[in-house]
């Protein structure tokens, strides 16, 4: 076992010699550590038996019509609402058992193929044999509930244990285990930790006896030393020709305070989920990308105004921020922590010419065509969700950029819901797009003029020339100027909301509509003029944007035109070997159960470029 990962004990978590003499707590012993003398008891009673689980409850029978999910969709376990995000949802593969008795066969060792063919298993019995040490690959049956490792010659238990976060019973009786890895501390939903019968550290048994196994495992959570950090994500280049404009833009759902709660992120130490903690994080995230454009989801009124708008203004950036339409109801304390989207712009190298924002419920329920739906009242107008369009100018080019950052509502029962929300602000985007080809030339630039103003001078000793601002281009149609449409979109490949922006339209009767009416949209179609494409889909995609137990999948996306943009790089997934030790995040190495995304781009020359003339103030002689 490795090193790097510290073990529990009342000093430094290093489990010391086996305990010499019995536990003398008497009356301190609990009622869950006399239930797991039972437990223990029993298991000894059957260890001549083999299968005995089986024979006793029956676990091999045929539960005819039964199904299990496919491994890679594995079921969300619990009650608690998912936090703004996607499940897991997708083909169901039949499965008529979820249930493996390997008792009693006196075997040696267990093949690793057990651990990677039969991932729906959901109880695995293999007490009662001579195994000397479970594979690390057991952390791929996430589905487990049940594990029983009783009574073998087990010495120590794999890190890996810690992704099997739905662990309720974890047996491991009569062994000789003298340390428990410190990622137990993750499976927050384990109710019995059987280890009756190990050598173990006196404190730590005596922590289990008094208290139970719950409080061990939050002892064990809350107590841990961060692991080693991941190694840096990659980026991959797309492009490397040589172009006269570039820009860089990063997508990032940062995970909204108060969202960030144990309830909801259970395996997760709470000073971690503190806004203390996971401030800087995000913080050093967003400087060490440096990107052009900085699109932030969840970010409450409150944060965005004391630390973000603060803090990246030593970077040069400026922001637009607006939150949920609901805080325009609410009284101004509780009005600040209600988050919405925030976007930041290197100001040396924009203008931010003009910023709207799109309210989808707002939008729905004034559209003739849908105000008088019973759908639209009852599924979206309840939904507040915005996007947040602006429009860009840059200082030393004159090209002329629109972005949008959005957060398009979680739940997979509102499919159409999500449907709806895009069709409304691709519809609102044409209008913008439209409107601002004739915005009119910017004609202060002044700021770029002196930005270089302090620069050293050149080595001939003679002040370098700077170079002046070109003149602001002109578009003659609203697709032609470059865009950006970034946020956490909830929605995976193959749903209607991809299709809707990859293809620019999609039938009213899709099925992620069902059976829902919202006027011309289901009648007509949805449809928009943009030729969009994910900056990701020219590579392997990656793996996940949004990782916790119950669900890993892409939900963000950069999206851009293709008429107009080309993709030069893009940042890479997360280091595979680190990942096979954590079930989720947040953690102590990412603050948010979502990834930061970036790409960078080039702006492609133009055929016929139109530019409009602007006069510049004259350039005052600047005084020492």
């Amino acid at each position: 076992m490795s090193n790097a990962t510290p073990h529990f004990t009342p000093s430094n978590l290093h489990v010391g010699t086996p305990s010499s003499h019995p536990m003398n707590v008497g009356e301190h012993v609990s009622e869950h550590w006399q239930q797991q003398l039972q437990l223990a008891t029993d298991a000894r009673a059957a260890a001549s038996t083999p299968h005995h689980h089986c024979r006793k409850e029956g676990v091999s029978r045929v539960n005819k019509g039964a199904a299990e999910p496919s491994p890679e969709n594995s079921p969300k376990v619990g009650n608690d609402e998912e936090r703004n995000r996607a499940t897991s949802k997708g083909e169901i593969s039949r499965q008529d058992w979820n249930a493996m008795d390997l008792s009693g066969q006196g075997l040696r060792a267990l093949s690793p193929s057990l651990f990677c063919d039969y991932r729906f298993l959901a109880k695995l019995f293999v007490d009662n044999n001579r195994l000397t040490r479970l594979d690390p690959s057991l952390g791929g049956l996430k589905s487990l509930t049940h594990l029983d490792a009783s009574n073998n010659q087990l010495t120590e238990i794999p890190e890996e244990i810690g992704m099997l976060v739905n662990l309720k019973q974890l047996l491991l009786f009569d062994n000789n285990i003298h340390s428990l890895p410190s990622e137990i501390g993750y499976l927050y939903k384990l109710e019995m930790l059987g280890v009756e019968g190990n050598p173990l550290d006196d404190d730590l048994k005596e922590e289990i006896m008094r208290k139970g196994s719950k409080a061990l495992i939050t002892h064990l959570r809350e107590h841990t030393a961060p692991g080693p950090p991941p190694n840096e994500r990659d980026w991959h280049i797309l492009d490397e020709t040589v172009d006269s404009e570039t820009l860089t833009v990063l997508s990032y759902n940062i995970l909204c305070d108060k969202y960030a709660t144990s309830s909801q992120y259970g395996y997760t130490p709470s000073e971690v989920l503190s806004w203390v903690y996971r401030k800087d994080l995000i913080l050093g995230e967003i400087r060490g990308h440096n990107a052009d454009i900085v699109c932030l989801q969840e970010v409450d009124q409150e944060r965005y105004n004391e630390f973000f708008r603060r803090e990246l203004a030593y970077q040069d950036y400026r922001g637009v921020f607006s939150p949920k339409t609901r805080a325009k109801t609410m009284a101004d304390r509780e009005a600040k922590l209600v988050d919405g989207c925030a976007t930041f712009y290197k100001s040396s190298k924009y203008i931010c010419l003009d910023r709207q924002v799109i309210d989808f419920a707002n939008t729905a329920i004034n559209r003739p065509d849908m105000k008088g739906e019973h759908d639209t009242f009852n599924r979206v107008m309840p939904k507040d969700h915005i996007a947040v369009v602006t429009f860009f100018e840059n200082r030393a080019t004159g090209s002329r950029l629109i972005v949008v950052n959005v957060h398009i509502y979680w739940d997979p029962a509102f499919n159409d819901v999500k449907m709806v929300q895009v069709a409304i602000m691709m519809e609102q985007l044409s209008k913008l797009a439209d409107r601002w080809t004739k915005h009119p030339p910017c004609t202060d630039k002044t700021a770029f003029q002196h930005a270089e103003s302090d620069a050293e001078p050149s080595l001939g000793g003679v002040e370098a020339q700077q170079e002046e601002p070109a003149p602001s281009q002109e578009y003659s149609n609203g697709t032609l100027i470059p865009l950006l449409i970034c946020g956490d979109f909830n929605s995976t490949m193959g749903t209607g909301v991809y299709d809707l922006i990859t293809k620019g339209e999609v039938d009213g009767d899709h099925p992620d509509l069902a059976k829902y009416s919202y006027g011309n949209f289901t009648r007509d179609g949805m449809r928009h003029p943009f030729s969009l494409k994910s900056a990701y889909s020219g590579t392997d995609e990656l793996s996940f944007t949004n990782y916790t137990p119950s669900y890993s999948g892409v939900i963000d996306y950069i999206w851009f035109s293709t008429n107009a943009l080309q993709v030069r790089g893009v940042l890479g997934d997360v280091d595979r070997d680190y990942l096979s030790k954590v079930p989720g995040m947040p953690n102590h190495h990412f603050p948010s159960d979502h990834l930061a995304i970036k790409a960078e781009f080039s702006v492609k020359p133009r055929k016929e470029v139109k530019a409009v003339e602007a006069k510049f103030p004259a350039q005052k002689e600047r005084r020492n």
